[in-house]
């Protein structure tokens, strides 16, 4: 989820639009063709990307049911993080890796993505989740709800809602650290984020199946029919990971702004 790679959040270059006597009618039918040829890789590399958390991920649940608890929730845990840093690393110069269409409206509420890409992104999520959760379904049947998310803690649905805004908004801080802000962007950023996810899942996970996104809940429930409390993870983390972007976006333009370089900083580009 690197911001150096110009395809994540940046337009896609149209140096192939014809010029010269073109008419404009024309040149404006050629680029915007081009814009979506351009953009096509994007919604493909975002769809493996929900893909492969759905299907690593809640399988690890569903094998975890089927084997009696071989693979444990330490173990379930530690898939999600480790398919969230494998995505990142094999989508993110593609896409951006996003992979959560809370992460992407974040980006684009910060204006680090354009928003006329915002419903692309989430119909390429959704298709990658649902088909995962429908390849579980042929491969295992309906076992563990297909992975869905379910608030099993004592305090009911709104202590899940709270429980998945916090989480999602300490995710989606740690994105915007290690994704937008020059002076902390690197190739372990995928580390970064792909350890979140399992530190909060490991604490979290019983109480509120640690979601943190809509398509990766959505996809289970959809295939398993499994409509309980559904309203929760598809809208707390979009509350959680808005907070998060605007609040990060405002504490590094702030801190640029106030900060005094020293011999041992690393500027901001």
């Amino acid at each position: 989820m690197r911001h150096d790679v110009a395809p994540q959040w940046m337009e896609p270059t149209r140096s192939e639009t014809p010029r010269g006597d073109a008419p404009a009618c024309v040149l404006r039918k050629v680029s915007a063709s081009f814009s979506r040829r351009s953009w096509l890789p994007a919604y493909i590399a975002e769809g493996i990307g929900a893909f492969g958390l759905v299907f690593a991920g809640c399988g690890a649940i569903m094998t975890d049911a089927l084997s009696r608890g071989q693979i444990t929730h330490v173990g379930v845990s530690l898939v999600f993080g480790l398919i969230i840093a494998a995505m990142i690393y094999a989508t993110g110069h593609i896409s951006g890796a996003h992979l959560n269409p809370a992460v992407t409206l974040a980006f684009v509420l910060a204006r680090h993505f354009p928003i006329r890409r915002l419903v692309g992104y989430w119909l390429a999520q959704l298709s990658g989740a649902v088909t995962a959760a429908l390849c579980l379904r042929l491969l295992f049947g309906n076992v563990a709800h297909l992975g869905a998310t379910l608030p099993v803690g004592s305090g009911g649905v709104w202590q899940a809602f709270w429980l998945e805004t916090l989480l999602t908004f300490l995710l989606m801080f740690v994105i915007m650290a290690v994704a937008t802000d020059t002076r902390a962007v690197g190739q372990a950023a995928a580390l970064a984020i792909g350890a979140t996810v399992a530190l909060e899942a490991l604490f979290a996970g019983p109480v509120s199946g640690a979601s943190m996104n809509p398509a990766r809940s959505f996809g289970p429930a959809l295939v398993s029919g499994t409509w309980t409390a559904l309203w929760v993870y598809l809208s707390a983390p979009f509350l959680g990971a808005a907070l998060a972007a605007l609040l990060y976006r405002w504490l590094r333009e702030t801190s640029m702004l106030t900060h005094k370089p020293g011999a041992y900083d690393k500027r901001p580009e």
